[in-house]
């Protein structure tokens, strides 16, 4: 049996009596910690905000699509999302601007921290859920070796200890907004 109560309000938001299917679950906001996952099958499970520290039995190969990007040679190219001042919306240590080059020595490399100290990018549909009006989508670039972590189960963000940034997206053509101003 498998039941899962809220990290923070202790309700069962998920009980299963026969099986260990988790899959197009919502755990996020989910204490997972010391949890044994061995077996369960995470496919399309929103684990954003989950605690997986400590979860035993947890298979990243298959919760974590982003492990891709290790095995990338040369440039790879992620986004951005930045405000009107193109600072970071969550951390705004830096102002990120084109043909800059970022640093983050200290990056959190932790693959269980899902949100952590180091320059955060993201896949191009994470931006475009996260973005508000008056934001921009940056293009960054860097290779797999400056890449601090992939977070487990992420839903799209992952943190990097350095990037360079080549362009900005324009928010026209992918139908963000449909004129410019």
């Amino acid at each position: 049996m498998i039941e899962i109560k809220h990290r923070y309000t202790g309700v069962i938001i998920f009980k299963n009596e026969n099986q260990s299917d988790l899959s197009g679950v919502n755990l996020s906001g989910v204490n997972l910690s010391g949890a044994d996952l061995s077996g369960a099958n995470l496919y399309g499970a929103n684990l954003s905000g989950a605690d997986l520290a400590g979860a035993k039995g947890l298979n990243k190969y298959l919760s974590t699509p982003l492990l891709f990007l290790y095995d990338q040679p040369g440039l790879i190219r992620a986004y951005k999302l930045v405000t009107a001042k193109n600072t970071g919306p969550y951390y705004p240590e830096y102002i990120y601007t084109f043909g800059s080059d970022y640093n983050c020595d200290d990056a959190d490399d932790n693959p269980l921290t899902q949100c952590g100290k180091g320059i955060s990018l993201a896949t191009l549909d994470w931006c475009i859920k996260e973005w508000k009006p008056g934001y921009k989508i940056l293009i960054a670039e860097f290779t797999a070796v400056d890449i601090a972590a992939i977070p487990t189960a992420t839903n799209g963000k992952f943190r990097v200890r350095k990037c360079k940034i080549v362009g900005e997206k324009d928010l026209i053509a992918i139908g963000i907004v449909k004129t410019k101003g």
